[in-house]
């Protein structure tokens, strides 16, 4: 009688698989499981947003760029609204700088992905490569990268992958009112020159900005593993790694000496380390940097042609310095290139992302 019993079970058993797989197959049938959802698919999934997106800012393509946002949700339309901004900036920026944009690419590094509602919830790390060229020098191609740290959500419809929400660190937060500057001098001024090609620096200079490469984090070359510096804390939670990595730079790189006020030990960094303000007035007034030109765009873009390799950029906000940037080189018209965390920046042209017509720049001479 038991095993009689044992053998229905088992045979009500194989019915029961053999029911679900014909109803799987027939009818469609989606068994309440978890979904598996690997790297792969969700790399495709952001290559095909962000091929479409940089295509959609590098032509002004406004349908495309509206048919990849949700908007029936208020954090669809603000995504969209956001980027559409940063695609006017652009074009807006490149207007004044005399170039054209070519090509815009993006390499993903995905961190963490989870299901939410009928899509997917996406922590990953983008670093952006756009390639430019000057109206009167179209065959000398210039490049430079930023890196972003994104949480995506996304959700299939029948047009294909879309954005229900987005949010990522934006380096051109501080760009709306680019158009307050008067452009066409300064366009003239840009296309007249050259870079020069008899520029020296010393070896301090440019060990410092080897380590301004290689530790650029999410804007650095793939080699490097879009990676800071593990010696030191990230200090981005905390409000911006900016002056950590400028400290960085010149005492790893520069071979600058620590001093009682400029100083990282196991306890962090102080204040004149890791705060904007602190470094810039640190590095002035103890004599170990100088000042170039302080003003806004209009006041110091001609001036910027005198920074070298090894110097630094401040921006001020409202009376008070909130960022610093390294300069590591000169494009194909000698415009500084600066690298910088929070955003990543890798070689971008020095006032990129800082065009409010409120922002004032102090251009800084470092003393090697």
């Amino acid at each position: 009688m038991v095993i009689i019993i044992k053998k229905m079970k088992f045979i009500i058993s194989i019915t029961c698989l053999l029911v679900l797989s014909l109803m799987i197959v027939l009818f469609n049938f989606k068994p309440d499981i978890v979904t598996i959802f690997n790297e792969d698919e969700g790399s495709q999934i952001l290559e095909e947003i962000f091929k479409s997106r940089n295509r959609a800012l590098l032509d002004e393509d406004l349908n495309t760029l509206n048919n990849l946002y949700d908007k029936s949700t208020k954090y669809g339309v603000w995504a969209y609204e956001h980027e559409l901004k940063k695609m006017k900036y652009l074009h807006k920026w490149a207007n004044k700088q005399g170039i054209d944009f070519k090509d815009i690419r993006t390499k993903i590094k995905i961190n963490r992905i989870k299901t939410i509602n009928e899509g997917y919830s996406i922590n990953f790390t983008a670093s952006t490569e756009y390639e430019y060229v000057y109206e009167n020098d179209p065959d000398n191609v210039n490049f430079f990268r930023i890196g972003t740290y994104h949480v995506l959500n996304t959700m299939i419809k029948e047009e294909g992958w879309i954005i229900t929400k987005e949010w990522y660190t934006d380096p051109f937060a501080d760009s709306l009112n680019l158009d307050e500057i008067e452009s066409k001098d300064i366009k003239e001024y840009i296309l007249s020159q050259q870079k020069s090609d008899s520029l020296q620096i010393n070896e301090r200079r440019k060990n410092a900005v080897n380590y301004a490469d290689e530790f650029c984090g999410a804007a650095a070359d793939e080699e490097y593993e879009f990676k800071y510096n593990k010696k030191y804390r990230n200090y981005n939670p905390l409000g911006g790694d900016c002056a950590n990595f400028a400290s960085q730079i010149l005492y790893e790189g520069g071979n600058f000496r620590k001093t009682h006020k400029w100083n990282y030990d196991k306890s962090g960094g102080s204040k004149a380390w890791v705060n904007a303000q602190a470094f810039k007035d640190y590095m002035i007034y103890s004599g170990r940097a100088s000042l170039i030109s302080y003003g806004s765009y209009s006041k110091v873009y001609k001036a910027s042609y005198k920074l070298l390799p090894g110097d630094f950029v401040a921006y001020e906000k409202k009376g008070k310095v909130t960022h610093i940037s390294v300069v590591t080189g000169a494009d194909s018209k000698g415009y500084a290139l600066v690298n910088c965390h929070n955003t990543d920046r890798y070689r971008v042209p020095w006032d990129l992302g800082w065009s409010d017509k409120g922002i004032k720049f102090w251009l800084v001479r470092v003393h090697y």
